[in-house]
């Protein structure tokens, strides 16, 4: 007794459900005929969508929502067109909202019959729709990318390019007929490195890879996505790949070269300079580099030569004015264990850096923590007092 009493109440529950979806589904096709509340009509739609796991079983009621915001989209559709003010933002995001709805629609209609049979109902009516306006999910990624909407951005240009792989536009065979594939899935790399989104970064990068007036950006933001995912591996296999397509691009000689100086992997960075030496010989950042790696190798005349060399074409670069001083008092160092033995050697060294270290103090104020140290050493083993007083008052200043 106690079960058919249950089992009538379900039955009636059932039926009072049933009744108001169809209610609420009389009501949407009411607003979607009149063309007025198509909001509303929506809404209903959506709200029924939501609220019952059955309800999304229905394709029905799915062809009602895309309805209703079709009609939205045709009314705002025609007030641009006739110059009427309306909110550009809307008709774009009216746009994606439809490609997101029958794509599920479409996922729905193509499930197999009891005999296996796919026959979707919806499909080529979809498709063809939607295909007149695909072209606005294009034009609202870069909508919304020119007002700084990264993560919105990179939605729109995601949904554009996931139509290549929907059975919803199998007919279509984007991938090899639309020329703006390309352009695309690099606004949508371009966005997802703005939004610091590794994995929207990474998402359709090979396939801007196959275009070269692209790739070297590209490049870039796929190694700052591998360094944010802390993927050295990839990160390094990046930049090579990047340097020897690009090599004249210094974004990635200088993070390769900081990677390998960081891991102490002295004798990669000092092969990385030599290459891209060998391309460009007189190239001042790559001479720069090896200077750099030389003097953390502990080659302490070599990389004198090197910045010296590199002083005789510039002498506004700061840098190599450091690595020449550094590199002259490295070689005091040894000769200290013996200091009373090895005086005059040391103050001669001394008084060689001296100029270098000055010279980058005046090209580089703003680099006091490396200079000031240096100039305090050299001025107290010079025994010159004046400046070693000013030295010292910076320092406990």
């Amino acid at each position: 007794m106690y079960r058919s009493i249950t089992f009538v109440c379900l039955l009636l529950l059932s039926s009072h459900v049933v009744l108001a979806q169809k209610k609420e589904m009389a009501q949407a096709r009411s607003y979607i005929k009149s063309g007025k509340n198509l909001d509303k009509a929506e809404k209903l739609m959506a709200d029924l969508l939501a609220g019952d796991s059955l309800n999304r079983e229905n394709p029905k009621i799915h062809e009602l929502l895309y309805l209703a915001v079709r009609k939205q989209y045709d009314v705002g559709n025609e007030k641009l067109y006739l110059g009427q003010r309306y909110d550009t933002a809307s008709l774009f995001n009216l746009t994606k909202r439809m490609f997101d709805i029958c794509e599920r629609l479409d996922s729905l209609d193509a499930r197999p019959d009891k005999k296996g049979r796919v026959r979707p109902e919806y499909r080529k009516k979809h498709a063809e729709e939607l295909d007149g306006i695909r072209l606005n999910l294009y034009l609202g990624g870069r909508f919304f990318l020119a007002r700084n909407h990264f993560g919105t951005a990179f939605d729109f240009f995601d949904t554009y390019l996931d139509c290549a792989r929907q059975p919803l536009f199998e007919a279509y065979d984007y991938m090899q007929r639309d020329t703006l594939m390309v352009q695309a899935a690099y606004w949508a790399s371009y966005s997802g490195f703005r939004e610091n989104d590794p994995q929207h970064i990474l998402k359709y990068a090979d396939l801007v890879l196959q275009d070269s007036a692209r790739a070297s950006f590209t490049l870039q933001y796929m190694a700052e996505a591998y360094r944010q995912q802390r993927d050295d591996s990839l990160y390094v296999q990046t930049l090579q790949q990047g340097f020897s397509r690009y090599m004249e691009n210094v974004y990635f000689f200088t993070r390769l070269m900081d990677f390998y100086n960081g891991k102490a992997m002295y004798e990669e960075a000092l092969q990385l300079a030599e290459e891209a030496l060998a391309h460009y010989p007189l190239h001042e950042l790559f001479l720069f580099g090896k200077s750099t790696v030389l003097l953390n190798m502990g080659n302490n005349a070599e990389s004198l030569e090197t910045s010296k060399q590199l002083i005789g074409m510039n002498n506004t670069f700061a840098e190599p004015y450091f690595n020449a001083a550094t590199a002259i008092l490295n070689q005091i160092v040894p000769l200290e264990r013996n200091a009373r033995a090895n005086r005059r050697q040391i103050t001669t060294l001394y008084q060689e850096a001296r100029p270098y270290m000055e010279r980058y103090r005046k090209l580089a104020p703003d680099q006091q923590d490396k200079w000031a140290p240096a100039l305090y050493k050299i001025y107290l083993n010079l025994n010159m007092g004046k400046q070693f007083e000013e030295i010292d008052k910076l320092l406990k200043g």
